[in-house]
């Protein structure tokens, strides 16, 4: 029996977890969940699995779920340090990271700290302070396990071989809703259609970032720092039918892949049973009712995203915390209708140009980097050009 907190339990992987966790009872305890804004959500998980302690943001959220929930219900804490009780319970074996954006990263840190291994869906922990958490997971001997469909497909693809055979890696993107949309059109996006994912059923941060293809700029930034290899050996390619999620091309021109259909459960499974594989009741992959699988470049003009966080890698330190910052202040600016889709990469560059990136050396310096990336944007979005 493993024991689970799930950080995020109510967003689109914490709800699939439990539903893998559900079709295993001998197998996962749900020890400890943590949820925002969700509350209806959360109640009808706590009265299902059970856990000992439960964490949400804010003190009245907790006052209400205290009350709902009645006497002889788990243990109900709020903000920072309830999500860090959480992480750190002492019963709680494996942490499932899945907190949207920059928030996941104290209370990923605090697991870490703890002794617990972490099946990472978090990607801006890595993103926002990549070599303060791998050497903590080093230094406490835990594992971490990819959550995201490339990196465990990269991590998969690795398996039995030696890493010093790699040549590179290259990480697959569907392209989002926009591919083949003119750069002229992008001018009138709506968020209701780059919410509109043609492969992928996501949360609407992580849509959007798909759309821009800054979700696959992080994901490049995570691979360097959980796979130990520098940007110019992570390509990306534009995938249009997510069936290849990532592959691992070795020194011999061989190149390993993992395929399979665009269902976040295969790779949140393979995380929690690793490594062993779980049964999981989803639909063959039909290679020959698929027809072809075509690959491409991306346009780097179209998807400028992608490009700010190459730049961001080289530039280090705590650009990439920056980066994401931005990122996550612009994203929710363009779903509140307070800039333009194409105005993402553009608060996100003028926030990086007026930053002098600082090394990375302690996990408060990571956090400043990230409160002045979010004031830095919110002032370029506020001040009228």
């Amino acid at each position: 029996m493993k024991n689970l907190a799930i950080l995020g339990s109510t967003g689109s992987i914490g709800v699939s977890t439990l539903e893998i966790v559900a079709a295993h009872p001998d197998s996962y305890r749900i020890i400890s969940l943590t949820a925002g804004n969700n509350l209806a959500r959360l109640e009808e998980q706590i009265r299902r699995f059970e856990p000992l302690t439960v964490a949400v943001v804010k003190p009245e959220d907790a006052r209400a779920l205290k009350k709902s929930l009645g006497p002889g219900g788990p243990e109900v804490l709020c903000g920072i340090e309830g999500l860090i009780a959480c992480a750190a319970h002492s019963e709680v074996h494996m942490v499932v990271s899945a907190i949207v954006g920059a928030a996941g990263l104290v209370p990923t840190m605090a697991a870490i700290e703890a002794g617990k291994d972490v099946a990472l869906a978090n990607k801006e922990t890595l993103v926002t302070a990549g070599p303060l958490v791998m050497e903590a997971v080093a230094r406490k001997g835990v594992n971490l396990y990819p959550v995201d469909s490339e990196h465990s497909a990269i991590f998969q693809s690795m398996e039995g071989h030696r890493k010093g055979d790699i040549r590179r890696l290259i990480l697959t993107a569907s392209g989002g809703p926009f591919r083949k949309k003119a750069l002229a059109e992008l001018r009138e996006v709506t968020p209701a259609a780059a919410l509109a994912h043609p492969n992928w059923n996501m949360g609407r941060k992580i849509s959007i970032d798909s759309a821009t293809m800054m979700n696959k700029g992080l994901e490049v930034i995570e691979a360097r720092w959980l796979f130990e290899l520098p940007a110019d050996r992570i390509a990306v390619h534009i995938h249009p039918q997510s069936i290849v999620h990532s592959m691992v091309e070795y020194v011999d021109g061989s190149v390993i892949a993992q395929l399979g259909i665009p269902d976040m459960k295969t790779p949140i499974a393979y995380a929690l049973s690793y490594p062993e594989r779980l049964t999981l009741n989803l639909p063959p992959l039909d290679l020959c009712s698929l027809g072809s699988l075509t690959f491409e470049e991306p346009d780097l003009e179209r998807f400028a995203c992608l490009a700010l966080a190459y730049e961001a890698l080289h530039l280090g330190g705590t650009a990439p915390a920056v980066l994401n910052a931005a990122n996550e202040v612009a994203v929710d600016a363009f779903l509140n209708g307070k800039i333009p889709f194409l105005e993402i990469p553009a608060v996100i560059r003028a926030a990086l140009e007026r930053h002098q990136p600082q090394p990375l050396m302690h996990i408060e310096e990571a956090l400043r980097a990230d409160l002045w990336g979010r004031e830095t944007a919110r002032l370029i979005i506020d001040t009228p050009s």
